[in-house]
This record gives structure tokens, C-alpha cells and sequence, in this order.
């Protein structure tokens, strides 16, 4: 027994995904070669805006970090989710299932913020590009940076103290396919209606406003295009009808999970595949990718390194 809250569970068991051995491992495939996809694109992204000169710029510097941030938003959950997947007995430790939450939140809640800071830029670039290069300075997105981080940081962190010392007495099943905060909580042997209703003004109310925010930046976008000409609203319609896809992805999820009473929530597996697997693998797609000067600049790297490995 843990002396020092009362707790006698000492792992959680994962019910993940039920189904026959031949669908366990269609899992398996498709989720490795989705986490595979993930974790290489978001290196190439990484790589190519570090070293390529055409992509030191604003919006190429926001989406490295976002790159990096889906990484590892994909990282914290998704390994352990496709090895549980061989497994007949799919158990976490309370420290492992409490160390999960904690960065699932904490690379949640950056990721927030810096898509609020993406769609700011977005909204300088169109709506004030005279005064683009002054308004989003060097200094400006260092400072969009560090704050998405210090709020990942207070996110995670001002639900995580109240949780890490819960006492769990019994049961120990987990309906899901990786640790989540409101089922979790469930399962503490005290009263938690009053964390339960700070988690849903926390994570709920973040997600939402940082939702709402994000969808605020890209109508007043599309507003100021279409009132100067209606083919740059086309083309504008075009460009951010895909980001706000992402958005929507992202954020969908986020809300559905925590913006309603815990009592009446069960865990969706499906939403939570979107938002720790498909949301990363199509973020490099939608925001860069599909980039042509991303592209380019892809194409030049790749050629200065056959070149130099020739000369060598």
C-alpha cells in the first residue's frame, strides 16, 4: 500500500482495443506506419526549415515548432498504444499513466497557444502585409513561443497537482487506449466532483476559447480578402479551408472530452486516435507539404546533400 495517499492500485489496466488477433494486428500495421509517417515528416519539416535560408521567415519558424510539438504530443501516448496492441494483458503503472497525462496535457496546451499565435500571423500577413516583417518580429515570435510553453506548462501542471496524489482503491480497468484525466479521476476512492468541475473549466474552457479564438483570426481573414477582391477570397477560401480542417480536428476532440460533466463522458477511442495519431500526421501535410516553397526548398536541400556526399 501507498502509505502516503491511501492507495492499494498500483498499475491500471487498459482495455484498448477490443476485436479478434486479426484485427489487433491490422491495428498494429496501420497505426505503425501512421506513427512512422508522423514522427519522419515532422523531422523532414524540422530539418528543412532549420537549414534551408528560403524558410527563415515568420510562418516557417512557427510551423518547426509546431512540428516539433505534434512529435511529441504523438510520441507521449502512440509507442505504448501499438505495443499494447501484442499484448493480451495491456496494464500502465500509476506513475506511467500519471506521467502520460501530465505531457498529453502539457504538449496540448502549448499546441493550443501556438496555433492562436499561427493564426495571428496568418491575419498580420494578409490583413497588414506593409507592416508584416515590423509586427512579427524576431522578438515577437520568440516571446509566442516561450508563452506557448509556460501555458502548457500551468495547463498541465495546475491539474496534475491535483491529481498525482488521488488515492485508488479499486477498480483499476481503464476503458481506453491510453491514460485520460477524466477517466482516471473516476476511478479515485474520494469525492471529485469539485476537480472534475476545475478539469472542465481548465481543459474544457481552454480548448473552447482557444477554438473560438483560432476561428475568429480566420473569418476576419476571409471578411478582409473578400472585401478586396473575390479571387483573392478563392484562394483564401482554398488555403485556410485546410488549416481550419486541422483546427477543427484538433480541437473537436479536446472539447468533447472535456467540456462536459464527467458522469455523463465515456471513453471515445476513436476521437482520441484523431487527436494523439491523425491531427500530427496531418498537420505536416496540410500546413507545409502541400507548401510549394516547402517543397522547393525540400528539393534543394536533398540535392546539396547528394551533391556533397558525391564530392566526397
Amino acid at each position: 500500500m501507498d502509505l502516503k495517499n491511501g492507495s492499494i492500485v498500483t498499475e491500471f489496466i487498459l482495455l484498448g482495443f477490443s476485436g479478434q488477433w486479426k484485427l489487433q494486428i491490422f491495428f498494429f500495421v496501420t497505426f505503425s506506419l501512421v506513427y512512422g509517417a508522423t514522427v519522419l515528416g515532422n523531422i523532414l519539416i524540422l530539418v528543412t526549415v532549420t537549414f534551408s535560408s528560403m524558410l527563415h521567415s515568420p510562418m516557417y519558424f512557427l510551423l518547426g515548432n509546431l512540428s516539433f510539438l505534434d512529435m511529441c504530443l504523438s510520441s507521449v501516448t502512440t509507442p505504448k498504444m501499438i505495443t499494447d496492441l501484442l499484448t493480451e494483458h495491456k496494464t500502465i503503472s500509476v506513475g506511467g499513466c500519471m506521467a502520460q497525462m501530465f505531457f498529453m496535457h502539457f504538449f496540448g496546451g502549448a499546441e493550443m497557444t501556438l496555433l492562436i499565435a499561427m493564426a495571428f500571423d496568418r491575419y498580420v500577413a494578409i490583413c497588414k502585409p506593409l507592416h508584416y516583417r515590423t509586427i512579427m518580429s524576431r522578438r515577437l515570435l520568440n516571446g509566442l513561443v516561450i508563452l506557448s510553453w509556460i501555458t502548457g506548462v500551468i495547463h498541465t501542471m495546475s491539474q496534475m497537482v491535483l491529481t498525482v496524489d488521488l488515492p485508488f482503491c479499486g477498480p483499476n480497468v481503464i476503458d481506453h487506449i491510453f491514460c485520460d484525466l477524466p477517466l482516471v479521476i473516476k476511478l479515485a476512492c474520494i469525492e471529485t466532483y469539485t476537480l472534475e468541475l476545475f478539469v472542465i473549466s481548465d481543459s474544457g474552457l481552454l480548448s473552447l476559447i482557444c477554438f473560438i479564438l483560432v476561428l475568429v483570426s480566420y473569418t476576419v481573414i476571409l471578411v478582409t480578402v473578400r472585401q478586396r477582391s473575390s479571387a483573392g477570397l478563392s484562394k483564401a477560401l482554398s488555403t485556410l479551408s485546410a488549416h481550419i480542417t486541422v483546427v477543427t480536428l484538433f480541437f473537436a476532440p479536446c472539447i468533447f472530452i472535456y467540456a462536459w460533466p464527467f458522469s455523463s463522458f465515456s471513453g471515445n477511442k476513436i476521437f482520441s486516435v484523431f487527436y494523439a495519431m491523425i491531427t500530427p500526421l496531418l498537420n505536416p501535410i496540410i500546413y507545409t507539404l502541400r507548401n510549394q516553397k516547402m517543397q522547393v526548398a525540400m528539393r534543394q536541400l536533398w540535392f546539396v546533400r547528394v551533391g556533397s556526399t558525391q564530392n566526397f
